[in-house]
């Protein structure tokens, strides 16, 4: 049976800690997405209205989850966007992403906070039972 995919926030006294986790490491990796989303809104309030493309590159898991999560982080900041859909591919050291989103809308989205940037703080990427956990802390 197929582990679940999900993701979920850690407290770290004025920051957060983001978490996925899915049966793949790509999976891991969009579910960090969402919960990234989550500190600012709720996902499922955001509509797949634009593509935006990302690549990153990294010698290792754990720092090509830093990089994704601050190409998401610039990308809303730049962009005015929240993003609530992720489709991520991983082949070796290159990750490859589609994230779907929209424009901030103040009244819908009541954005709680604003992301500053993915820390090397609680990163972990690790493999146990056949379900991979993305997490690190994130600036606000």
């Amino acid at each position: 049976m197929k582990p679940p995919s999900g993701w979920d926030h850690v407290p770290h006294g004025a920051d957060i800690g983001v978490r996925g986790h899915g049966p793949t490491l790509a999976e891991a990796f969009e579910q960090a997405g969402l919960a990234l989303t989550a500190l600012v809104t709720d996902p499922a309030d955001v509509r797949p209205a634009v593509e935006v493309r990302i690549t990153c590159n990294a010698p290792e898991s754990d720092l090509l989850l830093v990089d994704w999560l601050n190409s998401l982080v610039y990308e809303m900041a730049t962009r005015r966007m929240l993003f609530g859909r992720f489709e991520v591919e991983i082949e070796g050291q290159t990750l490859e992403a589609r994230v779907w989103g929209e424009v901030v809308d103040r009244e819908r989205h009541a954005p709680v906070v604003e992301p500053k940037g993915a820390t090397y703080t609680g990163l972990r990427v690790s493999h146990d039972e056949g379900r991979w956990v993305a997490e690190c802390i994130v600036d606000v």
